[in-house]
């Protein structure tokens, strides 16, 4: 058998803290050590045992979330952050610190689903396959993506409009939106800013 990964779970909710260790232990996990501020995190860093992930909640009560993903990204932690409704502007934050995943906090046990990637030694930094990439719903039934569709999301992600994704990639702004209508259709949601966090989620976006 496989050693189990040890997590730093640091989230500064009681409640969702134990409800997110269990579902982390359920999906494979092995000891979840946890911390409520960004400061706890680092004292368990350099006094607990030796960890491989963090899953770190955006809104810690001393702040300094993003500091603490990039700290540990820097000493080759594999890091992923809780953030809460759909906020496409926080998970570019996050990704810019070092996220390797932006999971909602709405569902505990979609998180402990969605980390079980995370709890394999031979992580890769994202679910991109030859010519496109897989991307769960919001059913989280996995979807396959086209490489073009990976591009126009990249570019919703980044702030353009349809017609600036479409100048800059070379289509019509209606060819755009048909592709957008495609996505939304997979993914199971017409929301642009829906679409982005699920692909950003799944480390296809960033």
């Amino acid at each position: 058998m496989p050693e189990r990964i040890s997590v730093l779970l640091v989230d500064g909710d009681p409640h969702r803290r134990e409800v997110v260790a269990r579902s982390l232990v359920t999906a494979g996990a092995g000891n979840v050590l946890e911390a409520e501020t960004s400061e706890a995190a680092r004292t368990r860093v350099l006094t607990g045992p030796p960890c491989e992930l963090a899953v770190v909640d955006l809104n810690l009560p001393d702040g300094g979330a993003l500091g603490l993903v990039g700290e540990l990204r820097a000493q080759g932690w594999r890091t992923v952050v809780l953030g809460g409704p759909d906020d496409p502007a926080a998970a570019r934050e996050a990704f810019r610190a070092g996220a390797l995943a932006y999971l909602l906090t709405t569902s505990s046990v979609q998180i402990g689903g969605a980390a079980r990637r995370f709890l394999e030694p031979d992580l890769s930094t994202g679910p991109r396959m030859a010519g496109g990439a897989r991307v769960p719903g919001v059913d989280d039934a996995p979807i396959e993506l086209s490489a073009r569709e990976v591009q126009v999301l990249q570019s919703v992600a980044d702030g353009h409009s349809n017609h600036e994704i479409g100048a800059d990639l070379g289509l019509s702004a209606l060819t755009v939106k048909s592709h957008l209508s495609r996505i939304g259709r997979k993914l199971g949601t017409g929301d642009r800013a829906r679409m982005v966090v699920l692909a950003m989620r799944a480390g296809v976006v960033r």
